[in-house]
């Protein structure tokens, strides 16, 4: 982004109209941190709430794999946006609250000539909400 509170950031959000990360999760903004770290971050909204106003689960396990994958945009590596998720856990660490930005720390762990093994915290503030790991399929090289 160029200006505003997001200047110097990537925005990330699905060129498709009506898909999922659209619809349900809204823009992110990301910043690469060297070639194996981001932050992604993402304001939260009254839809991303569970029935008693706290950040729902599902949103979070939904934003911690998109935040994967604009983190691997962020550290050069946009190719990787077609990748596929193999697995994704999920720690649930304390109650997210609506209207607090959400922030992915995330880490590439190690890479394969196949594989991407990453892992996450999700903050708001200084208070972690969540943490995860995940196994990510690279988009195949063309022969």
């Amino acid at each position: 982004m160029p200006d505003g509170p997001w200047a110097g950031w990537l925005r990330w959000s699905d060129p498709v109209p009506g898909t999922f990360l659209g619809t349900s999760i809204g823009p992110s903004y990301s910043r690469g941190d060297g070639e194996r770290r981001a932050t992604v971050m993402l304001e939260t909204l009254q839809s991303h709430a569970n029935r008693n106003g706290a950040l729902h689960g599902g949103f979070l396990a939904a934003f911690a794999d998109h935040a994967y994958f604009a983190a691997l945009a962020a550290v050069g590596r946009p190719e990787q946006a077609a990748a596929v998720t193999v697995d994704l856990s999920m720690q649930y660490c304390g109650s997210g609250e609506i209207g607090r930005p959400l922030r992915a720390d995330v880490e590439i762990l190690q890479e394969t000539g196949r594989l991407f093994f990453m892992r996450l915290t999700l903050h708001q503030d200084d208070r972690m909400v969540a943490a995860s790991t995940a196994t990510v399929r690279k988009v195949p090289t063309p022969r």
